[in-house]
């Protein structure tokens, strides 16, 4: 299957990539502000088009035009291609509430279902709940991505106490994938009530911890959501944990994992010099490496991104390095002697379910 998807730069559709590129064999045509010329082209043989591109931040007339002008370049290539794809749009539940957003948002799907009409293809309008998750700019996407971002930086935010509709962005990246399927349909999925003041006390709860290397409760769903949100935005401004070494005439300690109301699954790998191991990522898994003996460097990588992390570490001084989710990773031998790492992941290891994916790091695209 050919999927052309929309705003494939932005943080719904950084996302939905990150799924595709994990769980199915779809060719994926991404078009962002940079190559939405290309859109015309793109239609010509596609089997679907997941739209998400939308204007949110503007004057009033530009965030209702920049919306309907995005739906309508897609549904005039469409029409010039002569083809008839699977349409999906990431529609808001904010659409027709009045504001210019959602005025924008309603003409928008209007048009789409006017050319599924016309055209004899399947619509599907999916009306999205408030997102968050890994990766999203501050003041802009989320509030919760604004207290993250906040909380790793050392400073303080101020939360109200409004109840929110809160959808995890990979939740929302499934619907629209299974959307793909079936007919012409409106969809409404739900999020999960929360008040925004409590979202901003369960944070400082994981800032307090992490600090320290520590792992909290992450015994809801929601809680791991919003954990895997919160540590990217701490490793993207802090990178490593170090321990605290305590030693004396016997040897020494080092409390590699403490985790706040779970388990998980803690095991150890050897590898001869020279050798690499890794090479994937996870969507939701946590994975902390802690090399205890020997030198190595682990590299990583976000997914549809060129830049290497590169980080150079030795049991001598053991500290941790988190993957962060949708991150690919990987360790290799750099001494001349046998390396020993520890692993310890939030989860037992479920064959049927590893949630691991292959991919390079060094790959850029």
């Amino acid at each position: 299957m050919k999927i052309v998807l929309t705003g494939a730069g932005g943080f719904l559709g950084w996302h939905l990539r990150c799924r595709l590129r994990a769980l199915h064999d779809f060719e994926v045509v991404a078009i962002d502000r940079s190559t939405i010329d290309q859109l015309p082209a793109a239609m010509h043989d596609a089997d679907a088009v997941i739209h998400v591109a939308g204007v949110n931040r503007a004057s009033d007339e530009e965030v209702v035009a920049g919306n309907v002008a995005l739906a309508q370049a897609v549904a005039n290539a469409i029409r010039d291609a002569g083809s008839t794809p699977h349409v999906v749009f990431a529609n808001s539940i904010q659409a027709g509430n009045g504001t210019p957003y959602g005025e924008g948002k309603k003409a928008a799907a209007a048009i789409l279902w006017q050319l599924a009409k016309d055209s004899g293809l399947e619509f599907v309008d999916v009306h999205l709940p408030n997102l968050f998750g890994e990766h999203g700019r501050p003041g802009y996407n989320s509030f919760i991505a604004t207290f993250c971002h906040e909380l790793a930086a050392g400073r303080a935010p101020e939360a109200n106490d409004n109840v929110v509709e809160l959808l995890h962005v990979q939740e929302a990246a499934q619907i629209l994938i299974k959307a793909l399927e079936g007919p012409s349909r409106i969809e409404k999925p739900r999020g999960e009530q929360h008040h925004v003041q409590a979202v901003l006390t369960l944070l400082q709860t994981f800032e307090e911890l992490y600090r320290n290397g520590e792992i909290p409760d992450l015994s809801s769903t929601f809680a791991t959501n919003l954990f895997n949100t919160y540590r990217a935005a701490a490793f993207e401004l802090r990178g490593s944990i170090s321990f605290d070494k305590r030693s004396d005439p016997r040897g020494s300690l080092v409390e590699a994992v403490k985790v706040h109301g779970g388990g998980g699954q803690t095991f150890f790998s050897t590898t001869v010099p020279g050798v690499t191991r890794g090479e994937h990522f996870h969507l939701r898994k946590i994975e902390r490496f802690i090399v205890i003996g020997g030198t190595a460097r682990i590299q990583l990588r976000k997914l549809f991104t060129d830049e290497i992390m590169n980080f150079d570490v030795t049991g001598d001084e053991p500290t941790a390095i988190d993957m962060p989710t949708m991150w690919t990773h990987n360790i290799t031998n750099t001494g001349d002697r046998e390396l020993l790492t520890l692993f310890w992941t939030d989860s037992v290891f479920d064959p049927a379910d590893p949630d691991t994916y292959a991919e390079t790091v060094e790959a850029t695209q």
